[in-house]
């Protein structure tokens, strides 16, 4: 936790915008008062704020070794993102966090790692992938599914194709709507375990997405003999504070911002399964 006060923004500075889709950015953001950036572990959020128009909760999509900037990719989806995107170079924001419980990247050492991801749920992911390729000689393989809507939806499509090179690692894509000129995997990402041969008692799985997309992905895998225990999911629901003191992102007992986003499967499994909790 940073030692400023969590519920006051800090001002950062919008240092790069990438346009990743139709509808969807990276901002790279700095700290305006030179301090070093808030620290963070990969899966965790912030609270970002723009002036009169509200705020809401981000996942850092950035590596946890760049020691300067905080990275978000935001999809324009309402009021708050639509600022967010139409900031340029030079534009500032509040940043509060980061809060949340991270992806076990610790607890995943000499594991094999699968990552499956839909859509923008590749972003929170983003970091861990960073994690594994820098010390690659600590984890098993690494395999990613990723999902988007179309060819034109998927994030880091040049990343991806540098992801697949690595040593020990295969990633493997599929839209749900290919069109005339793709040649790739037309399907839920679900589809895409048939080409992937796991290790169940070595791996360990971690998904974001889509909460329907991740139940399949986590049934997916336990009828691959992966235990529950070691599925670990990211849960999104409606967040005000990020401390756990509004009460807007309950879930069941936990809230989201202090217990989560990420849970173990077998914490909440009972819960994704029951309708409209």
């Amino acid at each position: 936790m940073s030692p400023d006060d969590p519920m006051l923004p800090v001002a950062y500075r919008v240092e790069k915008v990438t346009k990743e889709t139709r509808d969807t950015f990276t901002l790279v953001t700095r700290r305006m008062d030179r301090a070093p950036r808030h620290a963070f572990e990969p899966g965790q959020f912030s609270m970002l704020y723009v002036c009169a128009v509200g705020e809401l909760p981000i996942s850092i999509s950035g590596d946890t070794a760049d020691k300067q900037n905080l990275t978000y990719t935001v999809r324009s989806v309402g009021q708050v993102t639509n600022q967010l995107v139409s900031l340029g170079v030079g534009d500032t924001l509040g940043v509060r966090g980061p809060f949340g419980v991270p992806w076990p990247v610790e607890e995943a050492r000499g594991k094999d790692v699968v990552v499956v991801a839909g859509g923008i749920g590749l972003a929170p992911l983003r970091p861990v992938i960073y994690h594994i390729l820098r010390r690659r000689e600590e984890y098993g393989r690494l395999v990613l599914l990723y999902g988007a809507r179309s060819p034109q939806d998927q994030l880091f499509r040049k990343e991806l194709t540098h992801w697949s090179q690595a040593p020990e690692s295969r990633v493997l894509t599929t839209v749900d709507y290919g069109g005339v000129n793709w040649h790739g995997h037309v399907g839920v990402v679900t589809t895409m375990f048939r080409y992937v041969r796991l290790r169940p008692e070595r791996t360990i799985a971690m998904v974001c997405g889509p909460e329907i997309m991740m139940r399949f992905v986590a049934r997916e895998l336990e009828t691959r003999g992966v235990e529950r225990s070691q599925i670990r999911v990211s849960m999104e629901r409606n967040m005000k504070c990020g401390c756990g003191f509004c009460g807007h992102c309950q879930y069941g007992p936990d809230f989201i911002c202090k217990d989560g986003p990420v849970f173990s499967y077998d914490q909440i499994q009972s819960r994704m399964e029951a309708y409209e909790i």
